[in-house]
């Protein structure tokens, strides 16, 4: 069953809009109702990508977390928004001076301007329809850093993205909030599984290892590449990731924000690292 949208939502139109941005792979509910191979392939994209490796690679990398539905069921719960859980945009910022005073644990978002970073967030609070998260055809549409409050368990942040048609202040906007941001518990770094790592990326890479704030790598974008070019850029990735980072989480997490593969993973692992529910094997047995 879809979530349940509140009082002031009750007029006609707004409803029907909200009932119709419900992607139909957006619940765990629904998603579990798929034939078991599609379903292993929404919830663990990894498992498309396992039969083009060679049999004696290590897979452990790709599947340090790798949780079982019914943590995958408590992280949902806490990205539907109900009265004492509300979930809203609260405020953009320019500046780090100008960004809020928030309490709870909070994850940023970074990457590329045309990398998908606002529809990835958007599929993440696509419980939530009436979250408005602006995803825009033009590179560089997200200027301001943007927040978004779960409740009191945590915070997500949609960052500007760098590279073509940054913001002139990008920098001076971005380094200060990740060396300061004390509440900060993770970053996440997203890069163009069809495309790979480009220029841009490599110094977003050394910036994140510079401010030694844990972060991960998100892989977006999967549905976009054959998966010969997915896994070839991929390993070139994780390669980079084992020989030239300290702070990086080893795994990183495949998104196709279209098709929903990853995304209810992506939310557990959020729900994870902030603290907001507690996971008794996060690996795969």
């Amino acid at each position: 069953m879809f979530c349940k949208l509140h009082p002031w939502l009750q007029a006609g139109s707004v409803l029907r809009a909200a009932r119709q941005s419900i992607h139909k792979l957006a619940s765990l509910q629904k998603a579990t109702t798929l034939p078991p191979k599609e379903m292993q392939a929404v919830l663990y994209p990894f498992s498309q990508l396992d039969p083009y490796l060679d049999r004696s690679m290590d897979r452990t990398q790709f599947q340090l977390f790798h949780p079982s539905l019914e943590g995958m069921i408590d992280a949902e719960k806490l990205f539907y928004s109900s009265p004492p859980h509300k979930i809203d945009y609260y405020m953009s910022a320019e500046r780090m001076d100008h960004a809020p005073a928030l309490k709870p644990p909070e994850v940023c978002f970074i990457g590329r301007s045309n990398v998908g970073k606002s529809s990835l967030i958007k599929a993440l609070f696509s419980l939530t329809p009436e979250v408005e998260v602006r995803v825009s055809k033009t590179p560089g549409h997200t200027k301001k850093m943007n927040f978004f409050r779960v409740g009191r368990a945590f915070t997500i942040v949609d960052m500007p993205g760098y590279g073509h048609r940054a913001p002139r202040d990008f920098v001076d906007m971005v380094e200060p909030y990740l060396y300061t941001r004390r509440n900060l518990v993770r970053t996440f770094l997203l890069v163009d599984g069809s495309v790979g790592l480009q220029k841009a990326d490599l110094v977003a890479l050394e910036m994140c290892e510079e401010t030694r704030c844990p972060y991960v790598i998100v892989v977006t974008k999967i549905d976009k590449c054959r998966p010969g070019v997915l896994l070839k850029n991929l390993l070139e990735l994780q390669d980079r990731v084992k020989t030239e980072t300290t702070s990086c989480f080893p795994q990183p997490f495949l998104i196709s924000s279209v098709h929903y593969w990853g995304v209810h993973l992506l939310r557990c692992f959020i729900a994870h690292v902030t603290a907001s529910i507690r996971l008794t094997d996060t690996s795969q047995s």
